[in-house]
């Protein structure tokens, strides 16, 4: 589940979070259409992203709010000669 949940994260572009409490290893094949592919006319029949994971994976992707490690850098200083 941690490839799947960062392979999701990556492609959404939004933290993804592991709540299944499923392990152990799947060979996995998803189809879905890209986002950006939605506006062409050539672009095969296929479901968008959210709906393939859980059409075709029986998961279900749910929006909530959380807490999310972030650094700031707030100042930057060239390093001395000495």
């Amino acid at each position: 589940m941690e490839a799947i949940t960062s392979q999701l994260s990556a492609l959404l572009q939004s933290p993804v979070t592991d709540r299944t409490g499923i392990t152990g290893n799947y060979d996995l094949n998803l189809l879905y259409l890209p986002d950006n592919r939605k506006l062409e006319a050539d672009a095969p029949p296929a479901p968008l992203l959210l709906d393939a994971v859980q059409e075709g994976l029986g998961l279900k992707l749910d929006k909530v709010k959380g807490s999310v490690d972030v650094l700031v850098i707030d100042h930057l200083e060239k390093p001395s000669e000495n």
